[in-house]
């Protein structure tokens, strides 16, 4: 028995309520259908269709098998697209979520060089600071920054590091003076952002020795463009991507401190679910990503 055609003949039956338009839409004889249906409800040893002379309903086993079937059918069909995709133009639309502002920062430009190199490829691009679960929301790509997550249904490829730095505007370090010492950050003001697994924990490196200290969060966002002009208002001290804060350090509105110490850098990674794995468009951008963007 062929299982695959079985399905097949058996969800055409069922979406046209008829053996004979089953038939028509498959280009097989009335026949033929009944048969491999039959076969199918044989080999699984239950009923699947309640038949009468004038129409086919699917049974209570029926219409859940049936869903069932859509969903392997579906997703061997996709399989087959995108392996035959390989060996042409990759088209379509990918639609991405990814960190507000590394998405202002970085992100634009480089999805924009990366649609000139593939013309048929359409960008749904979408800004977010919260994690995004790509399979429940329908993505097919979600880029972020931090410790990845932990599921076996998505896969999780590593793009590059992204360094950090505490610094704190000059008009906060001459009011409440410039911390020496990483125990020193228990006194001051930090603007904390609200996302990271650690908590109000910030972890530094000196001499290759780890050491964290609990800070006292006065301002706790989830994006780092609004703890960034906090800073420079002289609210207090950061601890930010320098991608966020390195035209401030620049101009002077903000200044590094601990020069010591090296602070522990994140890393930036593409997810995906894992049914994405075989899709050109996914492939492509992964390997962009990481050619543009890895170290």
């Amino acid at each position: 028995m062929d299982k695959l055609e079985s399905m097949r003949a058996f969800t055409k039956v069922v979406e046209a309520g008829s053996f004979a338009a089953a038939a028509r839409k498959m280009g097989l004889s009335r026949s033929s259908v009944n048969k491999l249906v039959i076969q199918l409800e044989n080999h699984l040893g239950v009923q699947l269709l309640y038949r009468t002379t004038r129409q086919v309903a699917p049974t209570d086993t029926g219409r859940a098998f049936y869903q069932r079937c859509l969903d392997i059918l579906t997703d061997l069909e996709e399989a087959e697209l995108a392996v035959a995709q390989q060996q042409t133009q990759p088209k379509g639309t990918l639609k991405i979520n990814a960190p507000m502002s590394f998405g202002i920062s970085i992100l634009g430009s480089t999805i924009a060089e990366f649609m000139t190199n593939y013309e048929q490829i359409k960008i749904q691009l979408t800004l977010e600071d919260r994690f995004v679960d790509p399979i429940s929301e329908g993505y097919d790509v979600i880029i972020r920054i931090g410790p990845p997550p932990n599921s076996p249904s998505l896969v999780v490829h590593p793009i590059t590091i992204i360094p950090r730095v505490i610094c704190a505007a000059p008009s906060y370090l001459s009011a409440k003076g410039t911390p020496k010492r990483i125990e020193d950050l228990k006194h001051h003001c930090c603007l904390h952002y609200g996302y990271l697994t650690s908590g109000c924990q910030w972890q530094l490196i000196d001499q290759q020795k780890q050491e964290q200290v609990s800070v006292e969060g006065v301002l706790c966002s989830n994006n780092g463009e609004v703890l960034r002009d906090a800073a420079i208002q002289g609210l207090g001290i950061v601890m930010l991507p320098r991608f966020i804060v390195e035209e401030a350090l620049k101009k002077g509105t903000l200044e590094t401190i601990f020069p010591n110490y090296q602070v522990l850098p994140l890393t930036l990674w593409i997810i995906y679910p894992i049914n994405r794995h075989l899709s050109p468009k996914t492939q492509l951008l992964t390997q962009f990503l990481q050619n543009r963007l890895g170290i």
